[in-house]
Order: C-alpha cells, then structure tokens, then sequence
C-alpha cells in the first residue's frame, strides 16, 4: 500500500468522542480532572441514552476505547452494551486534564479557564491539546478505515475540537454526547500554531 493509499483508508473511518455521564462533582459545579470520581445514577441513565443513539445510527463500531478514570471506563461499558463492543481498550491519552489544586473545588467559569493562575499543579493547556491530537491521530493510524469510539473528558474533548473541528467549541461539552471529530482536522492540525489565551 502506497503512502497516498494509506492515508485515503485512514481518511474513511470515522472518531466519534463522548464525555463520560454525570458525576456528583458534575452536578455541583465542581473541577474533577484526574480525580476519580464515579458516575452517579443519572450520568447511567446518559451512557445508556448515547448507547442507544450510537446503536441507532446503523453503524458498525470497530473499536472502544475509554480514559482510565472510572467514570469513562463505565460510560464505555455501559455504551459497548448497546453497540455490541464489550472490549474496552484504555487509552491513558484521553484522561482529563490534571487540575492539581483546584480539583474538588467549585470555580466561576471565568476562573475555571485559567486555573494555573490560581492553583499549583494544573498541567499546562498546551500539553492537554497535544496529547489528546496525537493519541486521538494514533489511534486513527492504528485502525485504518474504522469506526471508533472513544469515552473521554470535556476539557481535553474540547480542546480536541477547537485544534480540529470547525465550530465553536469555547464552551461546555455536554455529558454523554457523541461528537464527531473531524479526521482530516486531526492530521491538518499544527501545534507549532497553538496560541494560547
């Protein structure tokens, strides 16, 4: 298979990432980031709704993959039910950014976007979109021309998506959402032109 070959079969799968359900620090407002925190019955009720959805669009999935937080890991088994996938791959990747500090605490959202001014210990947004492209491109390399899906966190989705997917993704990912992320983006995307706010 030539280069060009193989980047058109990559080019034919689709990645389709989903926010884990609610969690009770969800639901108060409060920052989780690498903190492991459990769904809580609603953030069921979601993975079981974006299970069906997904099982609906008449779609083959090929592959499941999941952060190694609990709250993803049982969004992930919860969707795979529904879509027929019980092997969940964990992808230490996709984990939601560190908060260090500021995790457990409730934030304004206008402090909640630059936490490393008020909190040691947050890890650097730079580093949040380039790891999340590049595990996000090898798995796409890694399964050429299938459909994945992928349960992750709402910083580290949207940062994915502002480096990758026109739209405006400036504000909150809603839980148990399936989004699409645009593949073509991924590979297009320079993080020599990251720029920061």
């Amino acid at each position: 298979m030539t280069q060009e070959q193989a980047e058109k079969s990559v080019m034919t799968g689709r990645l389709v990432v989903v926010r884990h359900g609610q969690t009770d620090w969800n639901k108060a407002g409060r920052m989780q980031g690498s903190s492991d925190i459990p769904l809580n019955d609603r953030g069921r009720e979601q993975a079981h709704e974006a299970g069906r959805a997904l099982a609906e669009q008449n779609e083959f999935w090929n592959y499941l993959g999941a952060s190694p937080l609990s709250r993803a890991q049982e969004t992930a088994r919860i969707i795979g039910e529904h879509v027929g996938l019980s092997e969940i791959e964990t992808v230490p990747g996709v984990i939601e950014r560190a908060y260090g500090d500021a995790e457990g605490q409730t934030l304004t959202f206008e402090d909640s976007r630059h936490p490393q001014d008020l909190f040691a210990g947050v890890e650097p947004e730079g580093d949040v979109y380039r790891r999340g492209v590049a595990t996000l491109k090898d798995l796409v390399l890694e399964h050429p021309g299938e459909n994945l899906l992928v349960v992750s966190h709402g910083t580290l989705i949207r940062r994915v998506l502002l480096a990758t997917t026109p739209g405006d993704w400036t504000e909150h990912v809603p839980n148990a959402t399936p989004i699409e992320v645009d593949i073509e983006g991924l590979f297009a995307w320079d993080p020599e032109q990251l720029v920061l706010d």
